[in-house]
């Protein structure tokens, strides 16, 4: 099993979905996780430490695994089928290690609420992790700290496709 941290959650800009971006925690391998609205407003409050007036659902499934007697172990995404991220929470109760079938998005949600790791299996981070491309990182360090670099004048494929366009045809 492969342990990521959640590096970002992010908007689609052509549609409703989000995209939670994990990271291998001794690379930077990434492997990006299609997931609704909902489920990414529930990781982010928890994320963020938003204090909301009512829980959540992932709030509530927390508090009953822990009445119960269990603590949640960890969270694997275990398996990848048609574009289909399929995952497992862990459960511990009494030293007995029970596996309860999930979405990914919400064991992510249940992670970070519980505290525990995320985990992906080798075979699914192999099909589906990414590298950032070269100069990538840097570009959104700088992005997310304002900096952009050269006066301002950074503005990367952009510039490149304006330096291409013909303007005399």
């Amino acid at each position: 099993m492969i342990e990521v941290v959640i590096d970002s959650i992010r908007i689609s800009l052509v549609s409703q979905h989000r995209i939670v971006v994990l990271k291998e925690i001794d690379s930077e391998r990434r492997l990006p996780i299609w997931i609704g609205p909902c489920e990414a407003d529930a990781i982010t409050i928890e994320l963020q430490d938003v204090k909301i007036a009512r829980p959540v659902t992932h709030d509530l499934l927390k508090e009953m695994v822990t009445e119960m007697g269990g603590t949640i172990s960890h969270v694997l995404i275990k398996a990848l089928s048609e574009g289909v991220f399929y995952a497992s929470i862990f459960i511990d109760k009494n030293e007995e290690l029970i596996e309860v079938d999930c979405r990914s998005s919400d064991a992510i949600a249940l992670a970070v609420r519980a505290i525990c790791p995320i985990f992906i299996d080798p075979d699914v981070m192999f099909e589906a992790g990414i590298y950032p491309e070269l100069g990538m990182e840097e570009d959104e360090e700088k992005a997310e700290s304002g900096d952009e670099g050269n006066g301002g004048g950074d503005m990367g494929a952009f510039a490149d496709f304006m330096d291409s366009l013909d303007f005399d045809e």
